[in-house]
């Protein structure tokens, strides 16, 4: 393993695939072909929920400092993520009404790592991402969290929209952030709930939004039409604490 400027990286193919049968927290690998022996690692990946990438030879000498890459580099996770399962135990335990945050699509960790601090600071139970398409717990999460991510727990999922679905089963509401959305102070946030945030430039996916029970937005006076996602999220997150706050 090599630690660079940002993350933790294990590359060449013995290696890769050793941390792969040792069940070593992996987020992403990157290959720069998925046949032969790196066909045989891209198999052993996939079984294990792991994302893999194709990147050409330069994205892999980069990121491990021109060594011997041998075609391929695994980026290690900064921690473990933890199960839905386990967020909701949290808030059982707290003996408050369940509150998420789901980030759909988020792919800058430093407005993930903005989402994790104010996430943690307004006392959500846990945040959700998504396994592709989703920044994950790098070293710049943790580093923009201001240790955060550290106490707030993160649980990444296959599926986004499969696992709103069976929330909602749990008695969840969920609310996603939007333009076309109604005024966000004029909606009961106090039960069960989940906040989506979408992706920086293109918002919420189709799938995820039509789960939504309904779509919030927020008021623009300015030139600019739409704020920074983790801007959003903290303010939608805080109408949550208002409301629950109320007496």
């Amino acid at each position: 393993m090599k630690e660079c400027s940002n993350e933790q990286y294990i590359y060449g193919r013995n290696a890769v695939m050793e941390a792969l049968r040792a069940d070593t927290p992996l987020d992403h690998i990157f290959v720069t072909a998925m046949g032969g022996s790196l066909g045989a690692i891209c198999h052993e990946a996939k079984k294990r929920g792991i994302v893999v990438k194709t990147v050409d030879s330069r994205k892999l000498d980069a990121m491990t400092e021109n060594a011997n890459h041998q075609g391929v580099c695994a980026q290690g996770a900064c921690a473990a993520y933890s199960s839905v399962a386990d967020i909701l135990r949290r808030s059982e335990e707290k003996g408050t009404a369940p509150f998420l945050i789901l980030c759909d699509g988020i792919e800058d960790p430093h407005n993930l790592g903005a989402i994790l601090r104010t996430a943690e600071a307004a006392g959500a139970d846990g945040v959700i991402i998504p396994k592709r398409r989703s920044a994950s717990l790098t070293q710049t999460v943790f580093k923009t969290s201001a240790g955060a991510a550290s106490w707030i727990p993160v649980a990444r999922v296959g599926n986004l929209a499969t696992e709103m679905i069976a929330l909602k089963k749990k008695g969840f509401w969920f609310f996603g952030a939007d333009m076309d959305g109604s005024d966000y102070t004029r909606t009961d946030l106090k039960g069960a709930v989940g906040l989506l945030i979408g992706s920086e430039g293109y918002g919420l996916s189709a799938p995820v939004k039509a789960q939504c029970d309904g779509i919030l937005s927020l008021p623009m006076y300015g030139k600019v039409n739409s704020l920074n996602a983790s801007v959003a999220a903290g303010i939608l997150m805080y109408e949550v604490v208002r409301q629950r706050c109320a007496r």
